[in-house]
């Protein structure tokens, strides 16, 4: 159990074909009712990867995915990742600038876009390296109901914005012609990038960690080995409400669970708590993966606790800290315990997960998986011995290669040794479990996604009546931490909702300032720079 060895599969393209050729007829993601194969998925995604090639795109190339969890999301990954190219991941919610940013710096040639979210490609494209541009609708692949959900999505809700974005083709023009070519086999390693996932940079702007085959490779192995034992040879059906776009669900959902021959239920919405318990009340599920909010979000719904739960028989929590009296809850529930992993993106992301047979939540983030180190160091880079606090450092095959073109910016977390330093503090027992007490880093950690204070700031800033700023993260009982902005104005005038209206134009909804606080001054050290840590040791003392 301690090992595993990366080298069973040369790459994500092997780990697919020995997929679908032990469970071709098996249903592999199902929408609204629709399910395709592992049969239809290798069909499909190989006509997507041939009309890659076709449009030019040499091998290594990028290629951005901006879709919620739709049939399209898996065809077109895995066509990407067939054909020879990378994976860029992308929020459909980002904003213009957020957008601007993610493709310029990764370079993507092509971008595939739920029609949704095209007005937002069609405003910055023309400043990217953006060949291709494929455009798709959420109805798309969902049988004869596509059409009627479409209809609704364009005339009665009006969620689809006017769009124009000349040159581009519909995802069923690039599929059919994807069909009269031929997937070419091209060479890909354990070196070649699969995914350049992006997270929020210290410097204020997104960076992306270069996760290579070999290491989503590694980690796929590393959670086979520590969930078959446990879930054995039964198929399963696992939920998949967290968006495909971000590492845990795409790892964990995805990938891992697609390695066992599991259906994959993808939720487009599941802000939408009463359709997504009504979507699960349509299904036997065995797994369910989630963050802590919306663990807490369903367990508030009446409807919830009537669910047959007795197919289940896993829960992983991951992405922010579960809370004990949400877990707690889980439990009584469900009769399921709700266990706790941790793990970053640049670790693709699984790091450590608690025994699967554990009974009841332990306040721990776990053991280290197979095949991976765990240390806890000090300021100075000394190990700390056990029971003390220290930096959470991690080593091991799934460890990113660094970030995408910025060498400052991976040798401030990873020694020339392979160690990562997460910027997690935690604390060792003496079996072996961490527990995590405090952040290192500014992170704010928002219902499992990265804020930077840097980003915020540098946006608010940009606001004329603005003289300085500074980013906290404070608690929040529902999204586990918030925004809270501390501002001094150089317009006396200037509100807090004009502010934020500011940042909504900006920033994607979770980055936005949940409050601001407006002060004649902001403490600040010798050298004149903004203390942070004042602010946020203050705002725990109120809370407090």
């Amino acid at each position: 159990m301690a090992e595993i060895d990366v080298n069973t599969y040369a790459s994500l393209r092997d780990v697919f074909d020995s997929v679908v050729a032990e469970f071709g007829p098996r249903p592999a993601y199902t929408c609204m009712g629709k399910s395709i194969t592992f049969a239809d998925l290798d069909r499909a995604s190989a006509a997507f990867g041939a009309f890659l090639q076709g449009r030019g795109l040499k091998k290594g190339a990028r290629v951005a995915l901006m879709m919620p969890n739709i049939l399209q999301y898996p065809v077109c990954l895995f066509g990407i990742l067939r054909a020879g190219f990378t994976v860029v991941n992308i929020n459909p919610l980002y904003t213009p600038r957020e957008l601007e940013h993610q493709l310029t710096d990764s370079g993507a040639e092509a971008i595939v876009v739920v029609e949704n979210f095209a007005h937002t490609v069609q405003e910055v494209v023309g400043r990217t390296a953006v060949k291709q541009a494929v455009v798709t609708s959420i109805g798309e692949m969902l049988g004869w109901k596509g059409p009627l959900v479409d209809f609704v999505l364009r005339h009665v809700k009006k969620m689809i914005p006017p769009w124009r974005l000349p040159g581009s083709m519909r995802l069923s023009q690039a599929l059919a012609e994807g069909r009269r070519r031929k997937l070419e086999h091209v060479p890909i390693t354990h070196q070649d990038i699969a995914f350049l996932q992006y997270t929020g940079g210290t410097t204020g702007v997104a960076k992306g960690a270069m996760l290579l085959h070999r290491n989503i490779v590694a980690n796929l192995l590393q959670a086979g080995a520590w969930l078959k034992p446990f879930l054995g040879n039964e198929r399963h059906l696992i939920l998949t409400p967290l968006p495909l776009y971000h590492i845990f669900s795409l790892t964990a959902n995805c990938l891992v669970f697609m390695t066992l021959g599991a259906e994959n239920v993808l939720i487009t919405n599941p802000r939408d708590i009463p359709a997504f318990v009504k979507e699960m009340s349509k299904h036997r599920f065995t797994t369910f993966t989630g963050v802590n909010t919306l663990f807490n979000a369903l367990l508030n719904n009446a409807d919830f606790a009537r669910l047959d739960f007795s197919s289940l028989r896993l829960t992983l929590g991951g992405g922010m800290a579960v809370q004990k009296a949400v877990a707690e809850r889980w439990k009584q529930v469900t009769g399921v315990p709700l266990i706790e992993a941790y793990g970053l993106t640049e670790t693709s992301p699984a790091a450590t997960i608690n025994p699967l047979d554990l009974p009841e939540y332990n306040g721990a983030i776990g053991l280290p998986i197979p095949s991976t180190d765990l240390v806890l160091r000090d300021d100075a880079g000394h190990d700390v011995p056990l029971g003390q606090a220290g930096e959470i450092c991690i080593k091991g095959p799934q460890v990113m290669a660094g970030y995408w073109q910025r060498p400052d910016e991976t040798a401030k977390v990873l020694d020339a040794n392979g160690w990562l330093a997460t910027g997690d503090i935690g604390v060792m027992d003496d079996r072996g479990f961490v527990r995590i007490v405090d952040r290192k880093k500014d992170m704010i950690l928002i219902s499992g996604f990265n804020v930077y204070p840097n980003e915020v700031e540098s946006v608010v800033v940009m606001h004329p009546g603005v003289l300085e700023c500074a980013a906290i993260g404070v608690p929040d009982a529902k999204s586990g931490e918030a925004v809270k902005l501390f501002v001094v104005r150089k317009d006396e005038k200037l509100t807090a909702e004009a502010l934020l209206a500011h940042c909504r134009t900006h920033l994607t909804g979770y980055k936005c300032p949940r409050e601001v606080e407006f002060r004649a001054e902001l403490p600040k050290s010798n050298v004149g720079k903004i203390l942070r840590r004042e602010l946020r040791d203050e705002a725990r003392r109120k809370a407090a």
